[in-house]
């Protein structure tokens, strides 16, 4: 299953399912999927993580939080080796936690400026 996009660059080989967690690179995406691996050892499963940069066309124009089909391709650069080939929509669990962490650290300055207050009205 060979696809060609623009540019003559020509994907072959894996393909990856994963999630688009950065595109502050021009025309590159950062995609990150999970797997599980067996621990024969402890006879348990660990989670671990990919993370890899891939070509983001402008035809597909891949965002923050979008599920992708990536694919091999020839080295683009030094670090990007995969083409983003399909956009699968959107992954609601990522975007949900992302928003999570952004009131966490919302919260936490809030608290910071209320201790703040505390500690000068305590010293007038």
């Amino acid at each position: 299953m060979s696809k060609e996009i623009k540019n003559n660059i020509r994907a072959h080989g894996r393909i990856f399912e994963g999630t688009v967690i950065a595109t502050r690179m021009q025309k590159t995406a950062t995609v990150e999927w999970t797997m599980l691996k067996k621990l024969p050892k402890y006879e348990r499963y660990a989670r671990q993580r990919t993370k890899v940069h891939a070509h983001n066309p402008i035809s597909i124009a891949a965002e923050k939080g979008d599920r992708v089909r990536i694919q091999e391709c020839r080295p683009l650069s030094k670090t990007k080796n995969f083409i983003i080939i399909e956009k699968l929509g959107k992954n609601v669990a990522y975007i949900e936690r992302e928003q999570h962490m952004e009131e966490s650290k919302f919260k936490q300055k809030k608290k910071e400026e209320k201790t703040e207050e505390g500690e000068e009205s305590e010293s007038s």
